[in-house]
C-alpha cells in the first residue's frame, strides 16, 4: 500500500538486480553441475560393479570350459552367482542366491532386487548348455552416492549464499563512487553551477563518468552565464528605444508647444522599427536555440537576392555598391531567411564601410559562396569568431543607433547553420576592410 506518497512497487536498484542475476546464474550452474557430478559418480561406480560382475561370470565360465567343475569356492563377500542349465533351471548358486534365475539370459536386466539388496548383474554363456549369472551388490556404491548427495545438498546452498554476499558487497563497493557522484550532482543548483564533482582518478568507467559530468556542468555554467548575459544585453537594448519614446511622450505631455509633430512621428517610427527589428532578431535566435527554426525549403536564386539588396543599398546613397562579381548561384533553402541573411550582411558592411561595399556570389564545387566586403577598419583576427556571438560590438564607444543591436552577424551564423552552411570572416585584400564569407550547399549538390 502507498507509504508517504510512494507506491509499494518501488523500482529495484542496480545492486539488487546485479546480485540477484549473479546469484541466480551461479545457483543454476551449481545445481546443474551438482546433478552432472552425481550422475557421473553413479555411472562410474555402477560401471565398476558391472565390470566386476562380468569378470566373475567370465571366471566361472572359464572354469566350466576347462572342466574344473562348477564350485564357487569361498566367497569373501555377498556376491551373487548362478549357473543355469539349458532349460533355465538354476543348478548351482552362491549362498543366499535365489533358486530361480534373477534375470533372463537372453535379455538380462541392468540391476535386480534380491532380498532387499540391489545387484548389478552380468550374464555369460559358458557352454552350450550352461549359462552364468553374476551380480555384485550396490550397497557400497549407494552409500557413496548418498554421501555425495548430502555434500552437494549442503555445499551448493552455501556456495550460492557466499556468491550472493560477495556480489552484494562487491557491487556496493563499485557503486559507492556513483552514489557519491549522484549526491554531489544533486546538490548543484542554478546558482552553484561552478561546482564540480570529485574525479577518483582511477581511469575506469567511474572516472570517465565523473569527467563527463564535470564537462556537462562546465557547459551548463557557460550556457547559464551566456543566457544571463543575453537577457541583460537584450534588456539593455530594449530599454534604449523605450527610454527615447518615453522621453518624447513626457515632453509632448508636459510641453506640447515645444514638440514638433513631424519630429515626434519620426522618432516614434524610428525607435519602433528599431524595437521591432530587435524583437524579431531575438525571436529568430530563440527558435534557433530550441531547434525550432523551420525552413520552407525550395530553390532560391541567391544572385537575385544579392542584386535586389544592392539596389536597395544604392537608393540609400550612403556608400558605393559594387555587384559586378555576383554570378548565378542557386541553393535549396528558405527564401525569407536567406533574404534576411543577405540583408544583415549588407547592412553590417554598409554600417562599417567608409565609402564602398563589394558583393560577390559564385559556385565552388558543391558550395554556393556569398562574399560581402567593405573598406572599413576591418576585424582583428583574434575577434573574428567573437563577432558571431550575440550583442557583441568591438567598438564599445560607437553609438548604439549607429552600431546596431549586435545581433546581425549572429543571426547570419544561425541561418547559415540552419541551411547546413558556415560563416567565415577574414580581411579583404582589395578593399582592406572585413570580408564575410557564407558557404551554403549548392542546389546541384
Amino acid at each position: 500500500m502507498p507509504v508517504d506518497g510512494q507506491t509499494a512497487g518501488r523500482p529495484v536498484g542496480v545492486r539488487v538486480r546485479v546480485t540477484a542475476v549473479a546469484t541466480g546464474v551461479v545457483a543454476i550452474a551449481l545445481v546443474v553441475g551438482a546433478l552432472a557430478l552425481w550422475f557421473l559418480v553413479r555411472f562410474s561406480l555402477y560401471g565398476g560393479l558391472r565390470e566386476g560382475a562380468a569378470q566373475d561370470a567370465s571366471a566361472i565360465s572359464s572354469q566350466m570350459e576347462e572342466g574344473a567343475g562348477t564350485g564357487f569356492g569361498e566367497l569373501d563377500d555377498d556376491r551373487l552367482l548362478q549357473v543355469l542349465d539349458a532349460n533355465g533351471i538354476v543348478v548351482v548358486r552362491s549362498e543366499g542366491a535365489p533358486l530361480s534365475p534373477v534375470t533372463s539370459v537372453t535379455r538380462p536386466a541392468q540391476t535386480v532386487q534380491v532380498g532387499g539388496t540391489t545387484y548389478v548383474v552380468a550374464v555369460e554363456q559358458a557352454t552350450s548348455d550352461r549359462a552364468v549369472i553374476a551380480g555384485r551388490p550396490t550397497s557400497t556404491a549407494d552409500t557413496t552416492l548418498a554421501t555425495v548427495a548430502v555434500a552437494l545438498a549442503v555445499g551448493v546452498p552455501v556456495l550460492v549464499a557466499l556468491v550472493a554476499v560477495v556480489t552484494w558487497a562487491g557491487v556496493g563497493r563499485s557503486l559507492a563512487p556513483v552514489e557519491r557522484l549522484r549526491r554531489q550532482v544533486g546538490e548543484v543548483t542554478s546558482r552553484t553551477l561552478g561546482r564540480r564533482v570529485d574525479e577518483p582518478g582511477t581511469r575506469d568507467e567511474i572516472d570517465r563518468l565523473a569527467s563527463t559530468l564535470n564537462d556537462m556542468l562546465a557547459r551548463l555554467d557557460v550556457a547559464s552565464a551566456s543566457q544571463r548575459r543575453f537577457i541583460s544585453d537584450a534588456s539593455h537594448e530594449l530599454r534604449s528605444p523605450l527610454t527615447t519614446l518615453r522621453q518624447y511622450a513626457e515632453l509632448a505631455r508636459d510641453h506640447p508647444d515645444r514638440v514638433d509633430h513631424a519630429e515626434l512621428s519620426a522618432a516614434v517610427l524610428s525607435e519602433g522599427a528599431r524595437m521591432e527589428e530587435l524583437v524579431q532578431g531575438l525571436l529568430l535566435l530563440a527558435k534557433a536555440d530550441e531547434a525550432a527554426l523551420s525552413l520552407q525549403a525550395r530553390e532560391v536564386d541567391l544572385d537575385d537576392i544579392l542584386l535586389g539588396e544592392a539596389a536597395r543599398l544604392k537608393t540609400l546613397g550612403s556608400v558605393t555598391t559594387d555587384a559586378t562579381r555576383v554570378g548565378a548561384t542557386r541553393v535549396i533553402g528558405d527564401p525569407a531567411l536567406l533574404r534576411q541573411l543577405v540583408r544583415n550582411l549588407i547592412d553590417n558592411a554598409a554600417r562599417h564601410a567608409r565609402s564602398r561595399v563589394a558583393l560577390a556570389a559564385r559556385d565552388e564545387g558543391d558550395l554556393a559562396v556569398i562574399t560581402v566586403s567593405d573598406d572599413g577598419p576591418g576585424i582583428p583576427e583574434a575577434d573574428r569568431l567573437q563577432v558571431l556571438e550575440r550583442f557583441v560590438r568591438l567598438d564599445s564607444g560607437r553609438a548604439r543607433g549607429e552600431g546596431g543591436s549586435g545581433l546581425g552577424l549572429s543571426i547570419v551564423d544561425e541561418i547559415a547553420r540552419a541551411h547546413h552552411g558556415r560563416v567565415r570572416i577574414d580581411a579583404d585584400p582589395e578593399l582592406g576592410g572585413a570580408r564575410v564569407i557564407v558557404e551554403l550547399p549548392a542546389a546541384a549538390s
